[in-house]
């Protein structure tokens, strides 16, 4: 009787550990290599690229459990985001991210921008009505607009749109893994999958780097 009350209970702790265990990823179905691996900018870090685009739904809808999976990042990954630019259309967003990133706002303002088009109907791609929501923001309506249309930042949305084309990025959101790895939520099915998928690819890229996972 003893011995199979002990074979229940070990079963019923291997059938939870087996719900609790990520299933492991499949190249080609979770993930893809990406043809020609690309340097990073994020030097002993592994890179995370986000490519996104302001306007896309699937995008805002992301928002949420990407940034509760960010707070759980590895001290040795670092995700960088980027505004693709696959239409003349989508260079104001990303133009809207540079000039808030180059004023140090994006982590007060990225999502707003988000509810702003999504929730507020808003048509940020229009100056005038960019302008006008900036100013309810608080900030500097002057110094954005002439940030907004600088050359610099027009040069950081450019080269952005390049970053996209080299990794054969066809839509969004989307995200390379440490110059080598592509994956997206259209590739894994769910929005949890894909969290998981992020997680063991970010492993892969610290074993092939040589690496130890880093102390929490």
């Amino acid at each position: 009787m003893f011995a199979r009350t002990l074979a229940f209970f070990a079963a019923a702790i291997l059938s939870l550990s087996a719900i609790a265990a990520p299933e492991e990823m499949f190249e080609g179905r979770d993930y893809t290599r990406v043809s020609v691996p690309q340097p990073v900018a994020t030097g002993k870090k592994i890179e995370v690229l986000e490519f996104f685009w302001y306007r896309c739904p699937h995008c805002n809808a992301l928002e949420p459990g990407l940034n509760a999976w960010l707070k759980k990042l590895p001290k040795d990954a670092q995700v960088r985001r980027v505004p693709a630019v696959f239409r003349d259309d989508w260079m104001p967003g990303a133009k809207i991210y540079y000039t808030l990133e180059q004023m140090g706002l994006l982590s007060r303002l990225h999502r707003k921008v988000f509810d702003a088009y999504h929730v507020d109907n808003l048509n940020l791609d229009d100056p005038a009505v960019l302008g006008s929501w900036i100013a309810k923001q608080g900030v500097d309506r002057k110094k954005f607009e002439s940030l907004y249309s600088s050359f610099s930042i027009q040069s950081k949305a450019t080269q952005g749109a390049r970053l996209a084309s080299t990794y054969g990025i066809t839509g969004v959101p989307a995200f390379i893994i440490d110059g080598k790895y592509t994956t997206a939520e259209s590739m894994t099915g769910s929005e949890p999958r894909l969290f998981e998928v992020l997680d063991q690819l970010i492993v892969k890229a610290r074993d092939e780097r040589g690496g130890k996972k880093p102390a929490k």
